[in-house]
């Protein structure tokens, strides 16, 4: 696995090894020890979502003392994945950063605690696993409407997105 940090610190985009041969390919998605050891990262809950074109989720996000770091990975389809940097003590604040991750490259993204995160899926269904290091807990749950004008998130290729009733209704981040 190779890892390279984005123009926000503490978001990590991850490029896993395939090797690939007439049979197909094999990959190495998670190993505990490697991501301990860059992160100190330990696995509490993993989901699998699956989604279909058009669905946007997002985004969201966790306050102290159920705040999450995650990784994430499409296993099938693609998405525009977008991260936001909340944590108020850093230099980007307020800034984004947006990828494609698919099935094709397996590219996966290491969150740190402090970032909202959201997806739009580009593909007919995309299914997407995310490993977090705090359990999901309802009343520490937050989120920040996706469209919000003072994130200036590129969200160009987005058309009549497809929320759930919570999402419409988040509010502005300020």
């Amino acid at each position: 696995m190779e890892i390279f940090e984005t123009n926000l610190k503490g978001l990590f985009v991850i490029n896993d090894n395939v090797i690939k041969d007439e049979r197909g390919y094999l990959v190495e998605t998670f190993k505990d020890s490697f991501f301990y050891e860059k992160f100190s990262f330990k696995t509490k809950l993993e989901i699998e979502v699956e989604s279909k074109k058009n669905v946007l989720r997002g985004l969201h996000y966790q306050i102290k003392p159920y705040a999450q770091a995650k990784i994430i990975r499409v296993s099938k389809g693609s998405i525009l994945d977008v991260i936001v940097d909340l944590r108020e003590d850093s230099e980007t604040y307020g800034k984004n950063y947006s990828i494609i991750l698919n099935d094709f490259d397996h590219k996966q993204l290491y969150v740190s605690e402090g970032f909202a995160h959201g997806y739009f899926v580009i593909s007919d269904t995309a299914k997407i696993t995310y490993k977090m290091n705090n359990i999901y807990h309802q009343k520490y749950s937050k989120g920040i409407i996706y469209n919000d004008r003072t994130l200036n998130i590129d969200w160009s290729m987005v058309e009549n997105p497809i929320l759930s009733i919570q999402d419409r209704n988040l509010p502005s981040l300020g």
